[in-house]
């Protein structure tokens, strides 16, 4: 079954385009990109649903996703961790997913935590 959706998908879509609108010119409100990371983070377990996998964009959230071996408690067998401006970037394309791992921006540990495959979103 895939995840509940708790944000509405034009909202969470707006709030993607707004974030990268503005990100350039650093004028960013905290709850515009709190919403831009948890609505791309709903569609990142939407598109690769499984949890096997869980990525972490603190404080804004995190989600289990992609098929594998299946994690119930604990810490689980495969981890991505950064911030939310390399997460949207990651997800809107301005950022590759090998340049920000190379760059020290992304900690990714574990099978399947090579998220080049998904990334950038299509939303």
């Amino acid at each position: 079954m895939p995840p509940r959706r708790r944000i509405p998908a034009a909202a969470g879509r707006e709030s993607v385009r707004q974030w990268e609108l503005l990100s350039d010119v650093g004028n960013v409100e905290p709850g515009m990109t709190a919403m831009a990371v948890r609505f791309s983070l709903e569609e990142l377990a939407a598109v690769a649903p499984g949890r096997s996998l869980e990525v972490r964009v603190p404080p804004f959230g995190a989600v289990q996703a992609v098929e594998g071996s299946v994690h119930r408690r604990g810490t689980p067998p495969a981890v991505v961790e950064m911030a939310p401006e390399v997460w949207l970037g990651l997800v809107t394309g301005r950022l590759r997913w090998d340049d920000a791992v190379a760059q020290g921006r992304v900690d990714a540990s574990g099978e399947r935590s090579d998220l080049s495959a998904l990334l950038p979103l299509a939303l």
